[in-house]
């Protein structure tokens, strides 16, 4: 026989025990949910993620670059197509602000009128998503933005500069005229922007393949035009970086007013 005390004692672990099941039970519903906003809830945001940027980057090209490029990238009567153009010129046109173009019209019947260079409308993150899109409407033909090496030896680069660039860019970069155009100064020139432009051959400027200019060539190439924004001048007055020719022809104007101001002098003491 049993007492009533352990009756009792029975009765109430068998009370606690369901009590304890009881709340288990009641909690499984919550630990799950938990486990679910843990492990699927970041994996779900993560894969829109790359949908929501994709849209964002389709709406921005509608906005600023089909009106002239066409909404398929393949050209229209307002600008070129986009195919086969390469990553390296679109990076270059939107790395330096020549595009997009704020007023499409003022280029209507002026095929001359000149593209400049302002700060970049978008930021890097934008720019490269946009060229990953426009690659997607247009394949990936075309030059590629070149790995760059700005440390590469820039008195080799010097010499490709005077032998391949000076004869537009002057042979300080700071830009020089051509016929209806002008070729720009390149003091503001990324290291990826001037290989860019080399393979790429922006305007008027001609596209130099790797058979006039090889990868090493182009890195020290960009080194030198990075030193001619910073120069190390030495010997006096730069007097503006115009060469020797014109730094020649000013030492010696100045030289001989001198030097007639002073025979003036002595004539009239006389």
């Amino acid at each position: 026989m049993f007492s009533p005390g352990a009756v009792a004692a029975g009765g109430a672990a068998r009370l606690t025990t369901r009590a304890v099941t009881t709340r288990l039970l009641f909690a499984v519903p919550f630990v799950v949910a938990g486990a679910a906003a843990v492990f699927l809830v970041p994996r779900a945001s993560a894969a829109s993620r790359p949908q929501i940027q994709l849209t964002d980057v389709r709406q921005t090209f509608l906005a600023d670059c089909a009106t002239c490029h066409g909404a398929d990238a393949r050209g229209t009567n307002r600008g070129p197509t986009l195919v086969d153009v390469g990553r390296a010129s679109l990076d270059y046109y939107l790395t330096t602000g020549r595009m997009p173009i704020t007023d499409p019209n003022q280029f209507l019947g002026n095929p001359d009128h000149e593209i400049t260079r302002h700060n970049p409308f978008y930021s890097p993150q934008v720019i490269s998503s946009l060229e990953d899109y426009i690659q997607t409407l247009t394949g990936r033909g075309g030059p590629p933005i070149p790995d760059m090496n700005p440390n590469a030896n820039r008195a080799t680069g010097g010499e490709v500069f005077r032998l391949q660039c000076a004869a537009c860019h002057a042979w300080a970069g700071d830009g020089g005229a051509l016929l209806h155009r002008e070729a720009p100064q390149l003091h503001d020139a990324t290291p990826t922007q001037i290989g860019d432009a080399v393979r790429v051959g922006p305007g008027l400027m001609p596209a130099f393949g790797h058979a006039a200019i090889d990868n090493r060539q182009l890195d020290q190439l960009a080194a030198y035009v990075r030193y001619l924004a910073h120069p190390e001048d030495r010997g006096g007055n730069p007097l503006w970086h115009l060469g020797p020719f014109a730094e020649g022809f000013i030492a010696w104007a100045i030289g001989m007013t001198f030097l007639l101001l002073t025979i003036r002098w002595i004539g009239e003491r006389k």
